[in-house]
């Protein structure tokens, strides 16, 4: 009979019965298997959970964070500078307001010029009666005839003769040469017995030299004549026959009358070329008020600024005018209006419907015209500088941080935080100041 052995090696036949049929005895226990698995799955949680506490930075010490990996950003120092804060308000670019041209001529209106065009020195601003009236340079307007002949005897006044005295030739119609010795101012009788030629008796006036006007008007005439390339006379405040012969040749020139005299509503005065509004009459229409109206020829911007913010509107202050193609011009103020404002007709230091904050018109002037080009008129902008501080740490603006603790700071490179106190924000940059600020300094700025 054959025996069977059962090797116990650990191997296949481990743990089976002399049948082969598994030992429940060998079996190992259902309860420690099973804790032991809840262990092993335990330990990696732990594991996962202070990973992820490490990785949120809220477990470990000092050297942990500083162990930790830089922000990201940029640095930049802290310097001294000087900043200086500008403002930008709307203002819009033309000629100016247009005004009424002064005409005293008399009459029925013959030839306008087309708006828009520049008269200088000598041009024709308007035809009456077909008679030029012209432009002169000067501030004194034209009040009164300009002439040998133009002031009629007892007129008196500085700008003439007093009635009696010898005139600037040296002579007059009843002057001492003229009398008897014993006549007293009578004229001595002829054998017939009528006056001497000359006499009162035989209109005297006729023999008369003509008196010479005088004044400050006749100076600016003069000025003006000469500039025309009339001259011989001596420019001065006396209108004297050479005067007159100067007048005659100018008259020529414009195809008038050459009489020597200047009439009232020959000439118009401005302080230089003056640029052609809107007529207000057509032609054949009788001279008025409002027949034509000019500006100045120099561009100009004119702002209406706040009221109540308008420190920056002093006469002389330097600004800078945006152009609407973004071209900058320097400019000047040169007029600060009196008078304020408010939309809506709200009146003087109103305050118009809704509110509105009352204006006051501000001027600006360009002295390069050139710089302009060829525009007129549109919206610009014109800024002005407000606040200025000199010598003052800075930084860029996107430097700051706001703190937990309320307020601003820096950080550095390092990661610290430095607290300080701000001033003026301009161009892009801040004043700072503390403590722990110093020139030259780093700090970060975020991305």
């Amino acid at each position: 009979m054959t025996e069977t052995v059962t090797q116990h090696d650990g191997t296949a036949g481990a743990g089976r019965t002399p049948d082969g049929t598994e030992d429940p005895e060998s079996r190992p226990p259902r309860g420690r298997r099973g804790r032991r698995t809840a262990l092993i799955v335990s330990a990696v949680v732990v594991v996962a959970a202070v990973a992820a506490i490490g990785a949120l930075g809220l477990g470990g010490g000092p050297e942990e964070r500083t162990a930790a990996p830089p922000r990201s950003g940029s640095t930049v120092p802290v310097t001294r500078a000087t900043l200086t804060e500008r403002t930008s308000v709307d203002g819009q670019l033309g000629y100016g307001a247009e005004l009424p041209l002064p005409v005293k001529a008399t009459g029925t209106v013959t030839w306008l010029p087309e708006p828009g065009a520049f008269v200088e020195r000598g041009g024709e601003l308007l035809r009456v009666d077909d008679r030029p009236v012209t432009l002169l340079y000067g501030s004194l307007p034209m009040y009164r005839p300009l002439g040998l002949t133009a002031q009629e005897d007892g007129a008196g006044g500085a700008d003439a003769d007093p009635p009696g005295s010898s005139g600037p030739s040296g002579s007059s119609g009843s002057s001492g040469e003229d009398r008897t010795k014993g006549g007293a101012g009578r004229t001595a009788p002829t054998p017939s017995g009528s006056p001497a030629p000359g006499g009162a008796g035989t209109g005297g006036n006729a023999s008369r030299a003509p008196r010479e006007l005088r004044g400050m008007d006749v100076m600016q005439f003069e000025t003006n004549l000469a500039a025309l390339g009339h001259t011989g006379f001596t420019v001065d405040e006396r209108f004297t026959s050479g005067t007159e012969a100067a007048v005659k040749r100018w008259q020529k020139s414009l195809g008038i009358p050459q009489t020597g005299t200047v009439a009232v509503g020959d000439v118009i005065y401005s302080p230089g070329r003056v640029r052609i509004g809107q007529p207000g009459v057509r032609l054949g229409a009788a001279v008025g008020e409002n027949t034509l109206t000019y500006t100045g020829s120099s561009r100009k911007v004119v702002v209406n600024a706040s009221a109540a913010d308008a420190a920056w509107a002093v006469r002389g202050a330097t600004v800078t005018i945006g152009l609407p193609d973004g071209t900058p011009v320097k400019g000047e103020v040169t007029a600060i209006g009196r008078q304020a404002t408010a939309p809506g007709g709200g009146g003087e230091g109103g305050s118009g419907q809704g509110g509105a904050a009352a204006t006051i018109p501000v001027t600006v002037a360009i002295k390069d015209q050139k710089a302009v080009g060829r525009l007129e008129s549109g919206p610009v902008t014109v800024e002005y500088v407000g606040r200025e501080v000199k010598d003052v740490l800075t930084v860029p603006v996107a430097a700051l941080v706001a703190l937990a603790e309320g307020g601003h700071g820096l950080e550095t490179p390092d990661g610290r935080f430095v607290a300080v106190k701000t001033g003026l924000f301009a161009d892009g940059k801040v004043e700072v100041s503390g403590s722990a600020v110093r020139e030259g300094m780093k700090v970060r700025i975020p991305e």
